[in-house]
């Protein structure tokens, strides 16, 4: 585990590729899952006006606030279909904008601006800070691969909306506005991964503002956030004016010191991007330190896909979260092209994620909705999306999948 050995990230990855030959995955393991993400999201846009159609909510909700992409499964294994405003519906379109860059199929590019359109309401929604999974992973990825200088106009709103939430005294970027009577200004770690959307706003527009408020936010959060083996706490309340601590806490782990799996995955990723951003030694310190945490925990599973907490008290027999696991193997591959000293062992343990996630993760071709994996765990704490399919373990799980091949050709991961 702790191997410390320089290596390219171009040799590292060949060598995976070699590696997986003798363990029953596929030669070309990136070519495969993206033949099979092929195939599931085309079932899944096929299911998609009849789950619209099926739709409950009264007349004035389903006008205000149309169905527009999938997050999981229903109860009854139909497919669930969720509005712009729900924070998980910019992952599908992520999903078919990476099938367009990695086939350059027009097609593709055709359903991604299909499903990106409707998500321009975001564009000045104030009322949430996951405006970066909900506009950078659809009009980001868009703008990168196509250039349209509409959804640049877009982006640079949704990081307008964004920087609302700040709050000076407390620098940081509140989260949730529900439950006020339990939190005065609740930050959590998830926050980390609307970051990005600030950066290229800040980039694109000059505007230091937006650098100011996200390097602000991520100082805090790296000082309030995590303990001393640097593990995670979920729910950070803070005073807005004095930006006083008033408690940790968890919403969706298990208990309030324990470590939830994802939670600790958007660390590592949030802060990983940090230093791609800044080049501030400290985060890229922080996001190594994050790595070391999850891959000598002592309840990580052979496997390196966690349960859903690291905590969980009746661990082996607690719910594996896959979408913590793709997260991290993006992020793995990402962090592997900073540090040298690290990147052989770093991407070893993403190619092991990918290929235990393709050989035993992987849903059923033309079934489960066209989802691509399953077992992933939203909120067990709160009995919620429990052990189903979830669509931004898809769009990470294909994230990590082109950065792999992005290093193994010697190309930019950006």
């Amino acid at each position: 585990m702790n191997l410390k050995l320089f290596i390219t990230p171009f040799l590292c990855a060949t060598l995976i590729v070699l590696q997986s030959c003798n363990t029953g995955q596929p030669k070309d393991i990136v070519a495969d899952n993206f033949n099979f993400a092929a195939q599931q999201l085309e079932y899944a846009i096929s299911l998609i006006p009849e789950a619209i159609s099926k739709d409950s909510r009264d007349s004035a909700m389903k006008a205000s606030r149309p169905l527009v992409s999938p997050r999981t499964l229903n109860e009854d294994g139909s497919l669930k279909v969720v509005p712009a405003h729900d924070w998980t519906s910019g992952f599908f379109t992520g999903e078919l904008w990476f099938m367009y860059e990695k086939t350059n199929d027009p097609l593709w590019k055709e359903r991604a601006i299909q499903f990106t359109e409707p998500l321009q309401v975001l564009r000045h929604h104030t009322g949430t800070h996951d405006l970066g999974f909900m506009v950078y992973n659809s009009f980001g990825n868009g703008y990168r691969l196509t250039g349209n200088s509409g959804y640049r106009e877009v982006l640079l709103d949704a990081a307008r909306s964004l920087s609302t939430r700040y709050k000076p005294g407390a620098k940081i970027i509140r989260s949730w506005d529900h439950n006020r009577d339990k939190w005065q200004c609740p930050v959590i770690i998830d926050n980390m991964m609307n970051l990005e959307l600030l950066f290229w706003a800040f980039k694109e527009s000059g505007d230091s503002t937006f650098y100011e408020i996200a390097v602000n936010h991520a100082n805090t959060t790296m000082k309030n956030h995590f303990r001393p083996d640097y593990s995670t706490y979920h729910v950070v309340d803070y005073d807005t004016i004095t930006g006083e601590v008033l408690k940790k806490q968890t919403h969706q782990g298990y208990a309030d010191e324990s470590t939830w799996s994802r939670g600790q995955a958007w660390a590592l990723y949030g802060y990983t991007v940090m230093y791609r951003e800044t080049g501030d030694q400290a985060y890229l310190d922080q996001a190594n330190h994050i790595a070391e945490f999850i891959f000598t925990h002592p309840r990580l599973p052979e496997d390196l896909i966690p349960y859903w907490d690291f905590d969980a008290p009746n661990i082996p027999d607690e719910p594996r979260d896959a979408s913590a696991a793709a997260i991290t193997a993006s992020a793995l591959y990402e962090l592997s092209s900073y540090n040298g000293e690290d990147a052989y062992r770093y991407t070893q343990w993403a190619g092991t994620i990918l290929e235990n996630l393709t050989l035993s993760y992987r849903a059923t071709p033309g079934a489960d909705g066209g989802f691509l994996l399953l077992h992933s765990t939203g909120a067990k704490s709160l009995n919620s999306e429990i052990d189903v399919p979830l669509v931004y373990a898809d769009y990470y799980f294909l994230e990590a999948l082109l950065r792999k091949e992005k290093l193994t050709s010697g190309k930019p991961l950006f």
